[in-house]
């Protein structure tokens, strides 16, 4: 285990591409060190936990990585939650990662499990000895009236069970930082790792601030304008801003960095070189 942790996040391939560019992406992970990787579990009504849980066991028992599965919420019900859990403890999952999950025009959700605290007392109640992490939002959640009270019920979420949070990306560590300060001063104390995602390109930027209601930083922008039409090099400046991110974060004592790859290995691979040296090993 680092000290802070270090971790990434993986997909399963979307409907139209084969699911063996998953084992491409693994395979190209090579050289990276995570403490844990996570599978994320599809989106809204059409998730899928048995190609989470295959993917899962990949990861655990051919790559020998500790592994965290994504639940959501929304379109769950008991046995949902029931048979995803037995499918993630064959694959050797040593937690999983709660989330309320988007609504999905179209579907009426099951009524269950109406927030991610719902899914993580649950989960509490019939499986103790699984680990359960969450998610926060540094710039408050689309949701939230303010932060303040996003933060409110962040800390039903820990009085539910969750031990372990990790954090929406962000572009501003200031941001983060503040929403530190509150959160410890609520008396929320568990591990918070702090989300960054590499800047690729400029429609990739534009769409997840949009979907995930996070600002992007005046440097962020400056990168996009300068090299919007030059994806190579917007591509390199991502990588550099994503790294100078951590090593400031590390700086200031974070609990650890988890790193959203967008299944490219290639980001995640020259981001760890040139952040390794700042994660020691207990």
């Amino acid at each position: 285990m680092h000290s802070p942790i270090f971790s990434l996040e993986v997909f399963p391939p979307k409907s139209h591409t084969p699911v063996g560019t998953i084992y491409d992406t693994l395979d190209g992970l090579g050289g990276v060190d995570p403490d844990f990787i996570s599978v994320t579990y599809g989106h809204g009504a059409l998730q899928d936990r048995s190609l989470t849980a295959r993917i899962a066991n990949t990861i655990r028992h051919d790559y020998q990585i500790p592994v965290v599965a994504h639940l959501t919420a929304l379109y769950s019900d008991k046995k949902i939650i029931d048979e995803a859990l037995g499918m993630f403890h064959q694959a050797g999952v040593s937690g999983v990662l709660v989330l309320r999950g988007d609504p999905v025009e179209g579907h009426a959700p099951c009524g269950v499990f109406e927030h991610s605290s719902d899914l993580a007392a649950y989960i509490h109640e019939v499986d103790p000895k699984m680990k359960i992490f969450g998610a926060c939002y540094p710039e408050c959640h689309l949701e939230a009236s303010c932060l303040e009270v996003d933060v409110d019920n962040l800390a039903k979420k820990v009085d539910a069970g969750v031990t372990h949070l990790i954090t929406q990306l962000f572009y501003n560590n200031d941001d983060f930082y503040r929403f530190l300060d509150l959160v410890r001063s609520k008396g929320i104390d568990v591990p918070i790792e702090a989300g960054i995602m590499p800047a690729r390109s400029a429609k990739s930027i534009n769409s997840m601030t949009a979907r995930n209601g996070c600002k992007i930083s005046p440097e962020v922008r400056a990168i996009v304008e300068r090299w919007g039409d030059d994806p190579s090099s917007l591509l390199q400046a991502g990588i550099v801003y994503a790294s100078e991110q951590i090593v400031d974060l590390v700086a200031h004592g974070v609990d650890g960095i988890h790193l959203y790859t967008m299944n490219r290995p290639v980001l995640a691979r020259r981001i760890w070189a040139n952040v390794e040296s700042l994660f020691a090993v207990n």
